[in-house]
């Protein structure tokens, strides 16, 4: 921690309340009362559904949630990466506040989230939910049960079986799917759905080169997000036949961006825009931001989520907690800033930091002199495009806009009109015609970096990377051996 704001910080997180509901004081009628939650976590995912305007893509069952719920199109995760994406939305802190910040750390150190930050499912429990993290009990649809936080936890579910949940009302549950992330569920999604995207047909982003890879890689893609579909649509199902759809609040959402070059492990709109869904039951009232069929475009941080979840459950949101509620009688002021932050991924080493208005983004890269596509042995070997990319930079046959990818080094800054430049390309953190728009995003960025208490300030020893450098190495070879 560093200076009098980050103090402060600490000190929020210390003086955390108890909650306004208590499991000693909730009385069975009061149980009843309330509506049950259910998370649904797509891996890898960001809002590439029909209801979000994506073409070659097939998603009834997401399109219809949307339809029957609220669609938002300004959600963010706060991390691009899953371990440190979900330490942030399982507490309602961004991971770099708690030292959850660098992907796959603490595994096996015992470390514990600081004094004050405690899971959701710990806070709900205690306010007399039951909770569950699925992975069987519906035909068709299997759970991965995947925690994957950079700290060490106590029990932080009551039960892994769908078949649980009728006799343990009210419950918070959470099923998390595979299909879009990289690995066998992405390999054979084309498999279970009924038309594959046409790779001639998809459209992606500038910075991708038009090559068959690419397209044969790009469809697989959303071919998996229509084998996802079709997974949510099983759930949806298995909840309404067992009398529950509508006494469960369901949110849908991605845990961060796409499985893609210059998405997952990057803190631009590719890797932190998610889809997220609301649906709120008919047995209970809905609150008034919440109307069935409306498109909600206010800014939305994966730690949100959180605080809102709490709410719904007349939990009283902590104090020191950074998320806000969103919906509901105590909902917070609307935001005016997401931020978000990428550190170590496995071997790889970075610090970027990011803040999100409505209009721009904002990049403040740490390690400019690194270049984008540092060695990272598991993209190298799971992401096809890499390889095709390299091939075409050599032979000379990117575009300027492509080329970036391969620059030996980065800007220190970067500055995106995300209204007239969605893919993030024309860089303006130079042009004096946005002089005041990046000084102010670049303040903004700054306080917050202290006042949050950001302990990627202070790089890991040395000693913690050389050993995932070695054992990232250690892996690759021993997948080369067993070709």
């Amino acid at each position: 921690m560093h200076g009098k704001q980050s103090m402060f910080l600490m000190a929020a997180l210390l003086a955390v309340t108890t909650p306004l509901v208590t499991a000693q004081d909730t009385g069975a009628h009061e149980r009843r009362d309330r509506p049950n939650i259910l998370w649904i976590i797509a891996e890898d995912l960001g809002p590439e559904l029909a209801c979000y305007g994506t073409k070659e893509v097939g998603t009834p069952n997401l399109d219809r949630l949307a339809g029957e719920g609220v669609r938002y199109t300004k959600a963010f995760t706060v991390n691009p990466v899953c371990s440190s994406s979900r330490s942030s939305f399982m507490t309602g802190m961004h991971a770099q506040s708690i030292g959850a910040q660098n992907h796959r750390s603490h595994r096996r150190d015992g470390y514990r989230l600081p004094k004050g930050v405690r899971l959701l499912t710990h806070r709900l429990r205690d306010a007399g939910y039951f909770t569950a993290n699925i992975r069987r009990g519906i035909p068709g649809a299997r759970g991965t049960g995947k925690t994957d936080w950079n700290f060490t936890v106590d029990k932080p579910y009551d039960s892994s079986r769908y078949e649980d949940l009728a006799a343990n009302q009210p419950f918070y549950a959470q099923i998390n799917f595979p299909e879009t992330h990289r690995g066998s569920a992405w390999n054979n999604s084309h498999k279970v759905i009924a038309k594959p995207a046409d790779p001639a047909k998809v459209v992606f982003p500038p910075y991708y080169p038009d090559h068959p890879v690419v397209r044969k890689d790009w469809a697989q893609y959303l071919n998996t997000v229509m084998a996802l579909d079709l997974e949510v649509g099983r759930v949806l199902a298995q909840l309404r036949k067992d009398g529950l759809l509508e006494k469960t609040v369901v949110m849908f959402f991605g845990d961060h961006g796409r499985a893609m070059v210059r998405a997952k492990q990057w803190p631009y709109d590719s890797g932190l825009h998610v889809p997220l869904l609301i649906r709120w039951p008919k047995d209970f009232k809905a609150p008034r931001q919440l109307r069935a069929g409306k498109v909600d475009d206010r800014l939305i941080a994966s730690i949100d989520l959180t605080a809102t979840t709490l709410a719904i459950a007349g939990v009283e949101k902590p104090d020191g907690m950074q998320g806000r509620v969103f919906l509901g009688d105590t909902a917070d002021p609307d935001r005016r800033y997401c931020f978000a932050g990428r550190d170590r991924c496995d071997e790889t080493v970075f610090r970027i930091r990011t803040v999100r208005d409505e209009r721009f983004r904002y990049i403040k890269n740490f390690m400019p002199d690194r270049p984008f596509l540092q060695r990272n042995r598991y993209k190298e070997r799971q992401y096809p495009v890499i390889a095709v990319m390299r091939e075409l930079y050599a032979a000379g046959k990117l575009d300027p806009v492509q080329a970036v990818l391969m620059a030996p080094r980065r800007p220190a800054e970067e500055l995106y009109d995300l209204d007239n430049d969605p893919y993030e390309i024309k860089n303006l953190a130079k042009d004096p015609t946005y002089s005041a728009t990046l000084e102010r995003l670049r303040t903004v960025l700054a306080d917050w970096i202290e006042s949050s208490g950001d302990q990627g300030r202070t790089p890991e020893p040395k000693e913690i990377v050389d050993y995932w450098e070695k054992r990232a190495a250690a892996n690759d070879a021993r997948r080369k051996r067993k070709r």
